[in-house]
C-alpha cells in the first residue's frame, strides 16, 4: 500500500471526494476566539497564532465525520513566525488523531541540495546532532516543478522511504496561470510538459488500486485543460483547488475524475471555514460560537453536490 491507498480508504469510508482547506485568516475568525487569545497573550504574534489553532480545532471537530482529508495552507501560519508554525503542527496532530488525511500545502522546491532539506522537513526526518528527528506526520505535500527534476527527486525519495505523497503543481486555478503555464489555445503549453513528466514518474509509484503516490494539482477553473490532463496522467490523483469561492462548480470538477469515480479530491477552503459569515447560514447560526455547525452543514452540502455531479456524469463509484 502507498499513501494514496490510505486516502482512497478514507474517501470510501465517507463516500466523499472532498478536502477542507484550513486556511484561517485572522480577520475572518469569530470575535470571541480573538478576544480569548488577546486576554492570554496580548496583541502579539502568539495571540494571533493561538486564535488560529483554536479556530481550526472547532472546524476539525465539526467536519471530521464528513470529509476524508484536510489541507493546510502554510502561508496562513508562517506569517506568525514560530508561533504560527506551532499552530500548524498542532493542527496536523489533531487532524491525524481524528483519522484525517493531511495535505501540507507549502508548494516547496529549490535546487537539489536545498530541496533535500525541504523534503526532510516536510516529509521525512530532520537531521539532529546525533541521529534524526521524528518523521513529519503529514501525508502529502504540494511542490513546485519549476526547477526541474533535480528539485523533485528528493521529495520522491522521501515519499518512497516514509510512505508519503506529493501533489505537483501542473495547471493551477488562479486567473493568470496561463501566462507561464499556458492554456488550451497555446501551441506547446508548459502544463503539458509538466504532465508528461509527472505521468512517467507516477507510473513507477503505483499502489494496489493503480493510483500513484505522485499526484498533480489541477484547478477546477480550467475544466477543458483538466480533461486533457486526466488523459495525460491516468494514474495520478488530482488535488483540485478552485471550487466554491474561486468560481469552480461541482460540474467543472468532473473532468478531473477517472471513469471509475476516483482520481480526484476537491478542495474548498473559505466557503466552508468561513461559512458562519455567509448570509445563508447567518440566520440559522446567528451565534458566532456556532461557526463549526455552519462549516459542518456547508461540508455536507458540498458532499451532496459532488455526489450528484458524479452520478449525473456516470462516474459515481458503485460502492458509495
Amino acid at each position: 500500500m502507498n499513501v494514496t491507498e490510505s486516502l482512497i480508504k478514507n474517501i470510501n469510508q465517507k463516500s466523499n471526494p472532498s478536502v477542507v482547506g484550513l486556511d484561517p485568516r485572522i480577520g475572518n475568525l469569530p470575535p470571541f476566539l480573538k478576544e480569548r487569545s488577546l486576554q492570554k497573550f496580548g496583541n502579539t504574534l502568539q495571540a494571533a497564532a493561538d486564535a488560529l489553532y483554536h479556530f481550526n480545532e472547532g472546524i476539525l471537530h465539526s467536519i471530521h465525520t464528513i470529509v476524508p482529508a484536510v489541507k493546510l495552507q502554510m502561508a496562513c501560519y508562517e506569517v506568525y513566525g514560530a508561533f504560527g508554525v506551532e499552530a500548524f503542527e498542532r493542527t496536523v496532530l489533531l487532524a491525524k488523531k481524528l483519522d484525517l488525511t493531511v495535505i501540507d500545502d507549502s508548494k516547496r522546491n529549490d535546487i537539489g541540495s536545498t530541496a533535500e532539506l525541504y523534503a526532510l522537513a516536510h516529509l521525512g526526518s530532520p537531521p539532529l546532532i546525533e541521529g534524526v528527528g521524528d518523521v513529519n506526520p503529514v501525508d502529502f505535500l504540494t511542490i513546485n516543478p519549476w526547477l526541474g527534476s533535480d528539485g523533485i527527486e528528493p521529495f520522491v525519495q522521501q515519499c518512497q522511504q516514509h510512505q508519503k505523497g506529493i501533489f505537483i503543481l501542473t495547471k493551477t486555478s488562479n486567473p493568470s496561470s496561463a501566462e507561464f503555464q499556458g492554456d488550451s489555445s497555446s501551441d506547446s503549453p508548459m502544463f503539458r510538459e509538466v504532465s508528461r513528466y509527472v505521468h512517467q514518474l507516477s507510473k513507477q509509484h503505483r499502489g494496489q488500486s493503480g493510483y500513484s503516490s505522485i499526484g498533480s494539482v489541477v484547478g477546477a477553473t480550467h475544466p477543458g485543460e483538466a480533461e486533457v490532463l486526466r488523459s495525460d496522467m491516468p494514474y495520478c490523483y488530482f488535488l483540485v483547488p478552485g471550487y466554491g469561492t474561486q468560481g469552480g462548480t461541482a460540474e467543472d470538477t468532473m473532468p478531473c475524475f477517472n471513469q471509475d469515480g476516483y482520481g480526484a479530491i476537491i478542495n474548498s477552503s473559505r466557503k466552508i471555514c468561513f461559512a458562519w459569515q455567509d448570509p445563508q447560514y447567518k440566520g440559522k447560526y446567528p451565534n458566532p460560537e456556532d461557526y463549526g455547525l455552519a462549516a459542518k452543514e456547508e461540508s455536507q452540502r458540498m458532499k451532496e453536490e459532488l455526489l450528484q455531479a458524479l452520478k449525473t456524469s456516470g462516474k459515481l463509484p458503485s460502492n458509495w
